[in-house]
């Protein structure tokens, strides 16, 4: 990778700068790459981390205590255009069938990749393992790399942006693109707020061992404290997102792994056998949070930094990838229509189409986070009768279904 000459004076120095690295940055950067090609577009990223996997490495060694994500059968499609899935799945346990329950409710919802003529509803893949095939893929293409190094200062100037590196690089874009998750400041610096409303959970977030094969079956289950879901990882052993009232969760972080393991066989039941071991716990509170500006004359923010969800429908990185797509289509148009990159129609026109998806996905997922919360008399009732109609209404499930695959929006 090439490393970045120092801004002469009053010419930019880059077309696009992207400030982040991690999965949404490193994603825009391959989705970018024939527009780099045939437009000789210049591109930078800046991460403040070192990154996921040298080039030169030719081993990785998966730790049993790696974060996971679940990858909608939508965005597999998505990272096979960007030429990364046929490594990408070399990690990736695919989704056969989705259970949906309410625990102590006689209701619940199946969902089948069979059922929807699909191979798999999805696939669950470490984020060590995207990383790492996101950044070798990175390293294939003509952009320059600033690692570590972070912006220090974010300066709007005519046409642009100026970016100000603990590097001591001083660099100019034309578009330049947050993806440095929700904690960089940055946003706050450039006077853009964001809408914050805490669900007032936490998520308790592990692998777990279990004693017998999951087959391939990611099971969601509601329960008062809120959602718990088991993700199918290579092997006997899948990851685990459960859901407490904030607060509650410090004590079972700290229990030994007997009595932690107990408890879960407790709340979830034995529909994959024995939890057998669990990895390191990792607690993490739950919002719903949106940027109050997306776009801005050459500026565009995406991922956490533009939207952070709950993850009961494990929708926030498919819909940040969509995004990236949407953008990247959207800086092509205004190319082809001579408009220069971070022009406000352009962007408008990119936040046009998010701003749909964005808001049927929060809908989707809010939506059942609260439905799932109350506990009004009789409605836990017709929560159940509900899980079991949308067992038996076919069309809708499967139309709901291929919403949550990002295969419709």
């Amino acid at each position: 990778m090439q490393q970045s000459n120092q801004a002469v004076k009053g010419m930019p120095t880059h077309d696009i700068v992207i400030v982040g690295g991690g999965l949404v940055g490193a994603s825009l950067g391959c989705a970018l790459a024939p527009l780099i090609e045939r437009y000789g577009w210049r591109v930078a990223i800046i991460e403040p981390a070192p990154m996921a996997v040298q080039p030169q490495e030719t081993t990785w060694q998966p730790s049993f205590d790696a974060r996971a994500s679940a990858i909608a059968e939508g965005s597999a499609q998505r990272f096979q255009q960007l030429g990364v899935w046929e490594a990408m799945r070399g990690e990736a346990t695919p989704i056969k069938r989705i259970h949906i329950s309410e625990r102590g409710r006689l209701g619940a919802t199946r969902l089948s990749a069979d059922e929807l003529g699909v191979a798999a509803l999805g696939h669950v893949i470490p984020n060590a393992w995207m990383g790492r095939v996101l950044h070798q893929r990175l390293a294939q293409l003509p952009l320059e790399w600033h690692c570590p190094a972070k912006v220090e200062q974010l300066t709007p100037i005519a046409n642009g942006h100026e970016l100000q590196l603990s590097d001591g690089s001083q660099l100019t874009a034309g578009l330049t693109v947050l993806a440095d998750g929700g904690r960089s400041g940055l946003k706050e610096q450039l006077g853009i707020g964001s809408r914050h409303e805490s669900y007032q959970q936490t998520a308790l977030i592990a692998h777990v061992g279990v004693s017998q094969p999951h087959s391939g079956v990611a099971y969601e289950r509601f329960t008062s404290q809120g959602p718990m879901a088991l993700l199918p990882l290579p092997g006997q052993a899948m990851e685990l997102i459960w859901t407490h009232h904030s607060g509650s969760e410090t004590t079972r972080m700290a229990l030994p792994e007997r009595e932690f393991l107990l408890q879960l066989q407790r709340a979830f039941g034995d529909r994959v056998g024995r939890f057998t071991r669990v990895g390191t716990r990792h607690a993490y509170p739950l919002s719903l949070v949106t940027a109050e500006e997306p776009v801005r004359p050459g500026l565009a923010v995406l991922g956490n930094a533009a939207h952070a969800l709950h993850p009961v429908a494990g929708q926030g990185f498919n819909l940040a990838l969509r995004g990236v797509m949407d953008l990247v289509d959207a800086l092509e148009q205004g190319e082809q229509a001579k408009r220069p990159l971070g022009d406000m129609s352009t962007l408008q026109a990119f936040e046009k189409q998010r701003s749909r998806d964005r808001a049927n996905v929060i809908r989707f997922s809010d939506g059942l986070v609260r439905l799932f919360g109350l506990s009004f008399p009789l409605l836990p009732h017709a929560r159940a009768a509900g899980l079991i109609g949308l067992n038996l209404v076919g069309p809708l499930r499967r139309g709901l279904a291929r919403r949550a695959m990002g295969l419709e929006r």
